[in-house]
């Protein structure tokens, strides 16, 4: 099957159809882009993070014990979902500090299930220890930036070598900090 560009090729790929190069995008995938591009890059040299950070087990620890008495891990191909609420889509973050990064995850999810599953659902950012929760539709605008970033995904993953280390305010606290700082 011939596809045309990185966002056809993921469709290919999500749906099953033969394809020359498969081409895959985790919402993790599309939450790094946001946030950081050479964390993206690692991530998809399947380089492991840090497991001990603190920041890692704080997000551990909230993915585990918010909604405990509606969470269920859903998968479906690429994504994993956090959790299903009134038919919602509901992705848990520890903060709402990153804001556009987990607005993406959540529009690629429902970019997902619209254009793989042809299910269409809202989502919700729940940010339990804020106890704030914020609603995300999948708009036209919004269609455009996931499929846009689908191709910046690509190309970036598909470079021999990371983009420079890029000092950031949270660059400390990062999973990834001794890949570019040590």
């Amino acid at each position: 099957m011939t596809t045309n560009g990185p966002v056809d090729r993921l469709l290919a790929t999500a749906r099953g159809a033969p394809v020359d190069e498969p081409f895959r995008v985790t919402g993790v995938m599309m939450q790094y882009y946001y946030v950081c591009k050479r964390e993206l890059w690692f991530e998809s040299r399947n380089l492991e993070i840090d497991r001990e950070n603190a920041t890692v087990v704080r997000g551990t620890r909230v993915d585990e014990t918010a909604y405990e008495d509606k969470r269920e891990s859903l998968r479906l191909g690429m994504i994993s979902l956090d959790l299903l609420d009134d038919g919602r889509v509901v992705e848990v973050k520890p903060s709402s500090a990153l804001t556009e990064p987990a607005e993406m995850q959540l529009s690629y999810y429902l970019w997902y299930l619209d254009r793989v599953a042809d299910v269409h659902r809202e989502g919700v950012l729940a940010h339990p220890r804020e106890r704030r929760r914020e609603s995300v539709e999948l708009t036209e605008e919004r269609v455009k930036k996931v499929e846009s970033s689908i191709r910046a995904i690509h190309d970036l993953v598909h470079r021999p070598s990371p983009p420079p280390a890029e000092r950031k305010p949270f660059c400390d606290s990062c999973a990834y900090h001794d890949f570019c700082w040590c």
